[in-house]
């Protein structure tokens, strides 16, 4: 893992925190595709808001993103990846997907994401050996298999 990430469990009392970093980190994406709604931000992350699964991400003990991971019935889900942009292209966001999937592979988990089309993140999910598997109105889904540990 990149030195000086860790994380740190979300509260309830966060979540305007963890919506202003969500929005920040999309923004751009969301623009390049006409589909920027502030409000629009507010009422996606509310409706799906687990504070259990919530975690913030830690640069050097500041936070700088946040990490959200749901059990699902054939898996986890990473419901959410955001860096801020200003902590972006640092090795942050791969440290901490790095995490995820080690402790998917422990637990042979296959992890699924969804990424907007046309954003950066879909070539680093790709990276980190993520498939598509299948393409929605204005998202790609991708799934990631478990890997074997070597013998």
């Amino acid at each position: 893992m990149t030195d000086g990430v860790s994380f740190e469990p979300a509260q309830a009392e966060d979540f305007e925190a963890l919506l202003a970093l969500r929005v920040e980190a999309i923004r751009e994406s969301l623009e390049r595709i006409g589909r920027f709604d502030p409000q629009r931000a507010r009422e996606r992350f509310l409706s799906g808001f687990e504070v259990q699964h919530t975690h913030h991400v830690l640069f050097k003990g500041q936070r700088v993103g946040l990490v959200v991971l749901k059990p699902l019935p054939d898996g986890w889900l990473l419901d959410h990846l955001y860096i801020h942009p200003d902590f972006q292209n640092r090795g942050v966001g791969s440290a901490v997907l790095g995490d995820v999937l080690e402790r998917a592979d422990a637990h042979a988990q296959v992890v699924h994401v969804s990424a907007l089309k046309q954003s950066d993140s879909n070539r680093f999910y790709q990276r980190h050996g993520f498939e598509l598997h299948r393409e929605t109105e204005w998202d790609l889904h991708y799934v990631r298999q478990p890997k074997r540990p070597s013998q």
